[in-house]
């Protein structure tokens, strides 16, 4: 029997899934992670489950963003053979639609991320298509839809290695997932794609990680198969790393490790890993021809009621008239909750800012003496100050670091993850300091934001260059003015060695 498929039922179906993802987490990435929450000893990395799962419960109720990061649109189809289409576009075209529809819902407004012309201009293209799609061809008359929003952040840790046929996957994602540092906002789930050619092996790792979380299941139950143990012995080994939560150290770095295979030639060991962060984004649904999908939403109930509690010996800080000499005994691990003004900027204004000051012009924004947060923010609505506003990347704006301490006389800096050691020696050279809040809890963070308004740059969009007037944002001081950085003692004091596993 062939099913038809309307192209209005499937715009819509692609735009409410979309929408649906933003704000709902996937329940098992709940349980899994409040569980992990519940055994943490790592005070640190502790607090930073708490925020996430915090965040999602209030993202939940409020349907705003996780994440200020709200992906790229993946989109998985698999189409019956039975199955026709009453429509006028492509499929990509309808894909495509539905995605602007979801990313300029009025209700919830969702960040343009995707820019085109990757390689020259980069532009905007306002409404985050296109998306990719992935299409295959199945035996049926129903259509099979995979949604999927990735964030930047954990996409960029990606990798892949044409390993020797008998060498170890083990070791190489052992001695890979270190190098990823915590730009991937872990705790999260990693995607192993093995075999196949290149860009199969690649394929494999992201569809991996549209599988449900099951290693507690696994653990108790036993390995049937090779890639059963397989994730069993990475999930222990990549956890007894100590990174941890956001790279603060900790017992659980990956919640998931999930594996597809396919046979490869004789010569070859294609392997690719991906991670999904603290932001996993996907569902999965089935049409038929009946109408769009009807999404059911979760109770919440499904989510833990955490209150988001400081530590005891919290430092508050008013960033008004605040100097070098205040910060120099801020101590890395440190949590401070800070109120007053603040700048944002990341990677578009950076170098626009870079390539000002090569030319000998005034920049349009004062930083001296100011704290610069790395952050592009969900555009606000229904009253809202700004929208989800979590941290970048920091190490991004690594190239920029020692010429905006340098030269503009900027005090310090706000983002996620670690820095590299030549941004850290810049920092301790110039009695700076480098703050990181959680990447994950977006929408958390937007809440301390009192005022915004943008300063500079507007038509860099989400990357503008904007004035916070924040109250008891919460953050931890990554990087001291001294060069200490609890993103290399914290997993080191977390690590387990081998002989003990």
């Amino acid at each position: 029997m062939t099913t038809s498929i309307k192209k209005n039922d499937f715009i819509q179906s692609i735009a409410d899934g979309f929408q649906f993802i933003s704000y709902y987490h996937p329940i098992d990435y709940i349980q899994s992670l409040h569980q992990a929450w519940q055994k943490e000893k790592s005070p640190a990395a502790k607090d930073a489950m708490a925020q996430i799962l915090i965040n999602s419960r209030m993202c939940a109720q409020g349907h705003r963003p996780i994440c200020q990061d709200t992906g790229i649109a993946v989109v998985f189809l698999d189409i019956g053979m039975d199955v026709s289409w009453d429509t006028d576009l492509s499929i990509q075209e309808m894909v495509d639609e539905g995605v602007r529809r979801a990313y300029n819902h009025p209700d919830n407004r969702l960040r343009a991320s995707v820019l085109d012309d990757p390689a020259g201009r980069r532009q905007n293209t306002r409404d985050n298509t296109p998306a990719v799609v992935h299409i295959n061809l199945v035996p049926g008359n129903t259509l099979e839809v995979r949604l999927a929003a990735k964030g930047g952040g954990s996409e960029n840790k990606a990798r892949f290695a044409m390993l020797n046929p008998g060498a170890s996957i083990v070791d190489w994602v052992l001695d890979t997932v270190p190098g990823m540092g915590a730009g991937w906002c872990p705790p999260g789930m990693l995607g192993i794609g093995i075999g196949g050619t290149a860009e199969k092996a690649m394929l494999l790792a992201k569809q991996a990680l549209l599988e449900p979380i099951d290693i507690q299941l696994l653990r108790e139950k036993g390995a049937d198969n090779h890639l059963q143990a397989l994730r069993l012995e990475l999930y222990e080994k990549v956890n007894a790393l100590g990174i941890g939560a956001q790279g603060l150290g900790g017992l659980t770095t990956v919640l998931d490790v999930k594996i597809l295979d396919y046979p490869t030639h004789a010569a070859s060991l294609p392997v690719a890993m991906i991670p999904n962060c603290a932001a996993t984004r996907h569902i999965h649904f089935s049409l038929d021809g009946s109408g769009p999908v009807a999404l059911q939403a979760p109770a919440l109930e499904d989510w833990p009621d955490i209150t988001y509690t400081p530590q005891a010996q919290v430092r508050r800080v008013n960033l008004e008239n605040l100097d070098k000499a205040d910060i120099q005994s801020w101590k890395a691990g440190e949590q401070i909750l800070l109120s007053g003004k603040i700048l944002t900027g990341r990677d578009a204004a950076h170098q626009r800012i870079q390539q000002m000051l090569a030319q000998g012009q005034s920049l349009p924004v004062d930083f001296q003496g100011r704290f610069i947060y790395y952050v592009g923010p969900v555009d606000p609505i229904a009253g809202e100050v700004v929208g989800p506003a979590g941290p970048t990347t920091a190490t991004r704006m690594d190239p920029y670091t020692d010429m905006m301490l340098t030269e503009t006389g900027l005090l310090g800096m706000i983002g996620k993850a670690e820095r590299g050691q030549a941004t850290i020696d810049s920092i301790a050279k110039h009695g700076s300091v480098y703050l990181m809040a959680v990447g994950g809890a977006a929408y958390l963070v937007s809440k301390a934001i009192c005022k915004a308004q943008v300063l500079a740059f507007e038509d860099l969009g989400m990357e503008a260059i904007y004035e916070f007037e924040i109250k008891d944002m919460p953050v931890t001081v990554a990087v001291d003015a001294k060069g200490r950085a609890v993103h290399q003692t914290g997993p080191l004091e977390w690590r387990i060695p081998v002989s003990d596993i």
